[in-house]
């Protein structure tokens, strides 16, 4: 939610922010702006709407200059307006700078500034701190910036320049991302990779409380209280071309297509002698591994489902108590995370504001905790005691794809071990599952080649308003993840419901207008689930199943069927998944939707 980029070195700073800000688009914004610092002056675009639409007015303005500030605003406090839009200065227009988060007592803090004389000029509770900025500083800029954190209580990514300092802009973090960047004879910040991945790989990750100044020179940090930090320098291991749309019309259709190589990359290096090996990830020994008797899984979103699909398998697998819960919800309930639990936090970016609080709470209260994430850096990597990464690369689409399958993958591979570890799975099921996800790579290839019949079936269905997806056991977590698509991109309300709760209120809403997405393998539940199409049909509603290739009896039942290859019933959910991603995406096409970057949406939500 929102995105920054800091630049400072020896190109145009207004290309390379733009450029920034264009890889940061999937974060989700409702207006983008600059500032530069030229000829002394610090310079401020900004404008309501896409960074294509600040790209105009940067370049009837030919805006120039080695050193500048970015930034796309997700509206929190005020309205979308270009008033509201970052960067913000202060009335004398000595400072600029630009803040992702949210300030908790910016209230107070504006009627003390407006006591003082100090007139605003927006809604914002940025304006706030640049205000409050300009009268702290005395000529102390570090001083200055350490008053200000001790005044400011929320959370904030914050990057600033002082019109008196030349070749340098400051940093502050403090609960939403930001990452130092460093080139030869240049400095960047930004709030995510992409970002920087055309200039740089070299980067610094900001603890906590952080404070920094970015020149050409390099960077200094120090901590809240003005102590001076070393920090390490981490080198990002991705390419800037998977980071590109390639031949896709949009990034969330290539996502799709990469699943079967995610899988692999997944699995890559994780097998040994035909079982699971994590011991180089996972420095676990079997009394540690035998002193859990718990087990708790939170996440959000997307992620929250992915826990749902592995909570299934670990509860057969494993003979720990599992819980999953969304983060939102266990950060504030009166659950016991204690020494015998081990507690997963999925998170696709590592910075969900939800999941990293109710990981501190988890961690306070002794529990041992596991980030399962896909970002080697991120806040959340680096405050557990352990990290499985998912290895899919980045994932730019608003709504997750590939890194729902990468969770799962990993998910499952640490369910095996764990259940090996643990000595509840025994050595010949756990080889015969792995040999199963093992094939799973190519059964994915294979349903993503029958992507024209699911084109058919959304051009079939695109003026519908309602949907209502079902499935037991393994596929209702599918259910709610196909729902959760078509709703984030398409802009159609979709429910998902167990396919046994149908009858406990769904059912009313059935008509000829609802059509009913079932996801219906064929697996120990099969029968139960062909029982409810039936009574959908019986109110008239189309079916549209998706089913096991071979299955001919889901064909005298369904209205239409989308077909997957034959795997065991644990691994259905990579299968089943797929077909409902590419509806999603055909849909909102045919609607005519934003698909990469839908309204109102961010990919990472990083306040809470």
């Amino acid at each position: 939610m929102c995105g920054i980029v800091g630049y400072v070195g020896m190109r145009n700073a207004p290309d390379v922010l733009l450029e920034g800000l264009k890889r940061l688009e999937y974060r989700g914004y409702d207006s983008a702006g600059l500032a530069v610092k030229s000829d002394g002056r610090l310079e401020v675009i900004k404008e309501v709407g896409k960074v294509a639409d600040l790209a105009r007015l940067v370049e009837e303005r030919q805006l120039e200059g080695c050193q500048g500030i970015g930034h796309t605003r997700w509206a929190t406090h005020g309205g979308v307006s270009v008033d509201n839009a970052h960067p913000h200065c202060d009335d004398c227009g000595n400072f600029v700078l630009v803040h992702n988060g949210i300030i908790e007592n910016y209230l107070d803090l504006r009627e003390e500034l407006e006591a003082a004389g100090v007139t605003f000029t927006s809604e914002t509770d940025t304006e706030v701190i640049v205000q409050l900025l300009a009268r702290l500083y005395q000529k102390d800029m570090l001083d200055a910036l350490v008053k200000l954190t001790e005044k400011l209580r929320g959370s904030y990514a914050l990057a600033i320049m002082n019109r008196e300092i030349d070749g340098t802009f400051y940093c502050l973090r403090k609960g939403s991302p930001l990452i130092l960047g460093i080139g030869d004879g240049e400095g960047f910040c930004a709030s995510d990779v992409p970002a920087l991945l055309p200039y740089t790989r070299q980067v610094v990750y900001l603890e906590e409380g952080e404070i920094a100044a970015v020149s050409r020179d390099g960077i200094q940090v120090w901590a809240s209280d003005g102590q001076r930090v070393e920090k390490s320098i981490s080198t990002i291991d991705w390419e800037v071309s998977m980071t590109e749309k390639a031949a896709y019309p949009h990034y969330m259709l290539k996502e799709i297509h990469e699943q079967g190589a995610v899988l692999r990359t997944t699995l890559k290096g994780r097998v040994e002698n035909g079982k699971v090996d994590l011991s180089p990830e996972l420095a676990w020994d079997k009394k540690l591994v035998e002193s859990w008797r718990k087990l708790h899984i939170v996440a959000c979103g997307t992620s929250y489902y992915a826990a749902l699909v592995a909570e299934r398998v670990l509860e057969k697998w494993t003979d720990l108590e599992v819980k999953v819960d969304i983060a939102s919800e266990y950060r504030y309930r009166h659950l016991r995370a204690d020494t015998e639990t081990l507690a997963v936090f999925v998170s696709q970016s590592g910075e969900t504001a939800d999941t990293l609080a109710a990981c501190r709470l988890a961690r306070s209260q002794g529990a041992h905790c596991l980030a399962v994430t896909n970002v080697r850096g991120s806040t959340l990597a680096r405050e557990v005691h352990d990290v499985l990464l998912l290895k899919a690369g980045p994932e730019i689409g608003v709504a997750a794809t590939k890194t729902f399958m990468g969770q799962i993958a990993a998910l499952y591979l640490f369910a095996l071990y764990l259940g090996r570890m643990r000595e509840t799975l025994s050595a010949a099921e756990g080889n015969r599952l792995l040999e199963e996800m093992l094939r799973l790579p190519y059964k994915v290839e294979v349903t993503l080649e029958r992507e024209d019949s699911v084109r058919a079936l959304a051009e079939k269905y695109a003026d519908r308003k309602d949907f209502l997806f079902l499935g037991r056991g393994m596929s209702f977590p599918v259910a709610l993840e196909g729902a959760l698509k078509l709703k984030e991109i398409s802009y159609v309300h979709a429910e998902a419901y167990a396919a046994g709760e149908m009858k406990h209120g769904p059912i009313a809403l059935l008509e000829a207008a609802v059509p009913v997405m079932v996801i219906i393998p064929r697996d120990g539940l099969y029968e139960k689930t062909l029982s409810n199409i039936q009574e959908a049909k019986a109110r008239k509603a189309p079916i549209l199943a998706v089913a096991t290739d071979g299955d001919e009896l889901i064909s005298r039942h369904a209205n239409d069927v989308l077909r997957v290859p034959w795997t065991d019933e644990e691994m259905t959910p990579f299968l089943t998944v797929v077909p409902l991603q590419l509806f999603a995406y055909h849909m909102a096409r045919l609607r005519e939707c934003e698909i990469d970057q839908p309204r109102n949406l961010a990919k990472s939500v990083t306040v809470e």
